[in-house]
């Protein structure tokens, strides 16, 4: 696994600017003209960018019914689907890039949803908030749960049910068989990280990574 010193636009095309940071870096993996498969894709801002920009096709996967009408607004084509409970309807093979952004944190059976992915598509893009981070770290030896830019939410109102580190996360991708062929780690404010394993666990506030099935 390597933490690349390139840009991403270096393989894969200039970067989104009026895309969010890890959007951008998510944009900047996925070949031109590819099918995409976004789960969790929210209003359809990455779809809609790719779709514009890149001449991909794709399909994106939300449950909230407002977010769901805001991205058809935009063009792109959305199913309401449980991403725990029904990605057995997607075929094997059925897309070229399966995303999975910033979502990971939010549903209930992770290691499920990360086997679909790979069943689905040879090529899977996730980004991560990372629970890792130094300063959600000091807050704990406060006393209070976490919060960041990266995780803005209240312990009461958060929609975020499984906090992971970096760490633990590579863990389970080397569990479930999956090959990391990039990883992009950066601060809050969106600065590169070029380093790997503990201190990038350590300081960065988020991570992209770009998988393929293994063994």
């Amino acid at each position: 696994m390597n933490d690349f010193s390139a840009h991403p636009s270096a393989r894969n095309g200039r970067p989104a600017r009026d895309l969010r940071v890890d959007l951008g870096l998510v944009a900047a993996q996925i070949p031109a003209s590819s099918r995409v498969l976004d789960l969790g894709c929210g209003t359809g801002t990455l779809l809609s960018y790719l779709m514009a920009e890149r001449d991909c096709t794709g399909t994106g996967v939300e449950i909230d019914p407002q977010k769901v009408v805001r991205a058809i607004r935009r063009g792109v084509p959305v199913i309401e689907l449980d991403l725990d409970r029904q990605l057995d309807q997607f075929s094997d093979n059925s897309y070229d890039v399966c995303v999975l952004s910033r979502t990971l944190q939010t549903i209930q059976r992770p290691a499920h949803v990360l086997k679909h992915m790979g069943r689905i598509a040879n090529l899977m893009v996730v980004s991560v908030p990372n629970f890792g981070w130094w300063g959600h770290r000091l807050r704990l030896l406060g006393g209070h749960m976490p919060m960041s830019k990266e995780l803005p939410y209240s312990w009461y109102d958060t929609p975020n049910i499984r906090h992971t580190t970096l760490l633990d996360l590579e863990e389970l991708f080397d569990q479930l068989g999956f090959v990391v062929e990039r990883k992009y780690s950066y601060t809050l404010r969106g600065r590169r990280l070029h380093m790997q394993g503990h201190i990038s666990n350590l300081l960065a506030g988020a991570a992209v990574y770009v998988l393929r099935p293994g063994r």
